[in-house]
């Protein structure tokens, strides 16, 4: 329906009265015509004139009050607060108004001619024809709620009234009414979820805010005995047991003041008169106001739960292989140690202790013997600390000892730390009875005051562990205090790790080689030792970097670039005669072992040098070879079968087992230097050294020394069996054009 109709100026319509007095005029006969002059008749024809006059100006009059009464109808039909829409029989929209346009998000000359079921969301579209045809079968006034459909996509719900009817022309006609109803909706979900909450298992009560009891729910009655009827008008008083005493109940309604919330546990009284203990929580509601209309309390019976919540707790806070403290609740204690260290000027401190052997015993005799040792590790430290101090397992075989309340002199706090920390280590250095076998177990311990100046948990915690690292490094077995030196050294380490996180890409890498040669000096190849040429500090020694590198986990692309860069050599050397049958060995890190792809690796460098696969030997460690020992093997042998050789690094410093010896595709022990170095003085070095020599014999595999420096260990090895030397005796590593310099010495 437009605004206004279309109006079109009408032209003046003749005066009838004129018309007719002609016509009388002119019909009357001339004989019987009343004998009246012309201006008589003019006269009278002026007179019908001005009434005609008057005539149309009151029909102008009444034709323009039409016309405004129905531009106030189009526009209260237009701008009304609600949605209208008129339906042909085919549901088709004939008329809508600018609200109904509006809300429905179309222009109102779009929507003309549009199926109305368009814009009803397909899961209601059923429905909505329900309706319709009824109505308009029936003329009755119909009333249904569908999800309709804006035309951005957007659904709301709305409220539709439909009521038949007849156009002037008899075609059906369905007026429909419609509303947004979807904040009611809402707000209904609202108070049917409200209404489910309040009907839960927990106890609920509401109250003004003097306290009366305004409602209570069917878990309040159960819990407490009291009926609704008996609970409202009454306060919370009547459940009380006088167990609490005033202060209690001044501190509650303090907290709910301040705070508007309160929540704790309370012991109160049935109708029966037993009393029993429940948590309760109180919260305030206020009102748009601001000011508290409302109190709900709701409230659940733990009498009998207390057992369950004490094993909660300590699932909680608690480690559950050794019952002792767990990092959570250490963490909560320390926060609460240094407030009191601060508070009453006194020192505390922590001890940070990680057992020496604990993965080696692990690895070699399974899990549960290692579960078992942390147990009576746990049970040894109670008897070394002093009542009130806290002993926690942090995580494997890490354990912290939480000392507070020490002297208010920082000398004598330092003893009292040293002289704890004395016992644990002696403690813990007594033999241990694992099942069927006596375990001799160490301890390296950080220690770290606190007290003194402002430092945080996590502070406290990583200059322990920074102590705890250098008692490991010394040797173990030690005891250790945090100061700055450490902590430069640490800062020193991550501009370290900073910079060989680039070395990679900025090829400061290096490979350098040192000669293995058999007794008769005949050289039979080299070991590739990894170098890294930084460029401010120089050399860095592998012993500073290659640890860093495992634990970064960048030991893996590291290693990859050894490999590679080892067979390009290995290639290169192939094509020269002095160097074409040398053998190369090269280090495997157990992580870079452990990539699921290391196969994959050898063989793509391999195919990309073209190399003989004999020329290359990798080199294992104990413990790589020890750890999942049948995934190792499986690696082995798949490497093994493209020609590749292996060779046992630093062999006799572990805990290697003969039935895992004998299962591992070697080709080569190699005698550590530790055990060489000592070969002309210690008897103990001589059994061990041959003792490998034997067994490898016996096994048919080769042995090599290292660390050979003097002429004397190298006849004792060559008296011993040991055929194949490499050490400083022969040449240090050296770079690629100088080992090949070397060779001229040998020939």
């Amino acid at each position: 329906m437009s605004k206004k109709p279309n109006q079109t100026k009408q032209p003046n319509k003749p005066n009838p009265l004129r018309k007719k007095a002609e016509v009388q005029l002119a019909d009357a006969p001339q004989a019987e015509a009343p004998a009246r002059s012309a201006e008589e008749l003019l006269h009278e024809l002026q007179v019908h004139q001005v009434e005609l006059e008057m005539q149309n100006e009151e029909l102008r009059r009444a034709q323009l009050i039409i016309e405004e009464s129905r531009d106030r109808y189009v526009d209260l039909y237009d701008f009304a607060p609600v949605s209208y829409l008129t339906l042909t029989h085919e549901a088709l929209i004939a008329e809508v108004n600018l609200t109904g346009a509006a809300l429905l998000g179309e222009e109102r000359n779009k929507l003309i001619n549009r199926r109305f079921s368009q814009f009803v969301a397909p899961q209601d579209r059923d429905r909505f024809h329900r309706y319709f045809m009824f109505a308009a079968q029936h003329g009755d006034r119909q009333y249904c709620e569908l999800a309709l459909v804006r035309g951005d996509g957007a659904v709301f719900h709305a409220r539709l009234d439909c009521l038949h009817m007849r156009a002037g022309s008899g075609d059906s006609l369905v007026r429909i009414a419609f509303a947004d109803i979807t904040e009611r909706k809402h707000a209904e979900e609202e108070l049917r979820i409200a209404a489910i909450a309040f009907e839960s298992q927990q106890g609920m009560i509401v109250t003004d805010p003097a306290g009366v009891i305004l409602r209570v729910n069917q878990a309040f009655t159960r819990l407490t005995g009291y009926s609704a009827m008996e609970a409202v008008g009454q306060t919370p008083a009547m459940l009380q047991s006088e167990r609490q005493d005033k202060d209690f109940y001044r501190r509650m309604w303090e907290s709910l003041q301040q705070k508007r919330y309160w929540q704790g546990e309370i012991w109160n009284k049935r109708k029966d008169g037993k009393i029993y203990a429940e948590w309760l929580t109180i919260s305030a509601v206020a009102a748009p106001d601001g000011n508290v209309s409302h109190y709900v309390g709701t409230f659940s019976e733990i009498t009998e739960n207390k057992e369950a919540e004490a094993e909660i707790h300590r699932l909680a806070y608690y480690d559950e292989l050794t019952r002792l403290p767990n990092r959570r609740l250490l963490l909560d204690r320390l926060e609460q140690a240094l407030a009191f260290s601060k508070r009453h000027l006194r020192y505390g401190a922590i001890l940070f202790m990680d057992m020496d052997n604990f993965k080696t015993l692990n690895d070699t005799r399974g899990h549960d013997i290692g579960d078992l040792l942390l147990i009576m590790i746990a049970q040894r430290l109670h008897a070394a600390v002093r009542e009130g101090d806290s002993i926690a397992r942090f995580g494997g075989d890490e354990f912290v000892i939480l000392l507070e309340e020490l002297s208010e002199d920082v000398s004598e706090a330092i003893i009292q730390v040293g002289q704890v920390g004395e016992k644990v280590q002696e403690i813990i250095a007594a033999p241990f009875m694992l099942k069927d076998m006596e375990f001799n177990c160490t301890t390296s311990i950080g220690a770290c005051l606190f007290g003194s100046h402002e430092e945080s948990v996590d502070d406290l915690l990583r200059h322990a562990d920074l102590a705890m690292y250098q008692a490991k490094k010394s040797g173990g077995n030690n005891l250790r205090f945090y100061d700055p030196a450490m902590q430069a050294t640490l800062d020193e380490r991550t501009a370290i790790e900073n910079d060989l996180r680039q070395a990679l890409a900025k090829r400061q890498f290096r490979l350098y080689y040192q000669i293995q040669v058999t007794s008769t000096r005949h050289v039979i190849g080299a070991e590739t030792l990894l170098r890294w040429e930084h460029p401010i500090h120089g050399l860095i020694s592998p012993l500073q970097f290659i640890p860093l590198a495992e634990e970064t986990g960048l030991i893996v692309p590291i290693g990859l670039w050894v490999l590679h860069t080892a067979c390009a050599q290995i290639k290169d050397w192939s094509e020269q005669p002095a160097t074409r049958y040398l053998q190369l060995a090269v280090n495997v890190s157990p992580r870079q072992f452990r990539q699921p792809d290391f196969v994959e690796q050898i063989q793509q460098a391999l195919a990309a040098s073209g190399i003989d696969p004999t020329r290359l030997k990798l080199e294992l460690t104990e413990g790589l070879v020890l750890d999942n020992v049948s995934d190792t093997i499986a690696k082995m042998l798949a490497i093994k079968a493209l020609g590749v050789g292996f060779s046992m690094d630093d062999f006799g410093t572990g805990y290697s087992s003969l039935s895992y010896l004998k299962r591992l595709p070697l080709d080569q022990l190699k005698i550590d230097k530790s055990f060489v170095e000592d070969i002309s003085t210690d008897p103990n070095d001589v059994v061990i050294i041959q003792t490998i020599i034997g067994m490898a014999h016996n096994l048919s595999l080769n042995v090599i020394a290292e660390g050979v420096e003097t002429e004397t260990q190298l006849e004792l090895l060559n008296h011993y069996g040991c055929r194949a030397y490499q050490g400083f005796l022969f040449s240090k590593p050296v770079p690629a054009k100088e080992f090949e310099k070397l060779l001229v010495q040998f020939v």
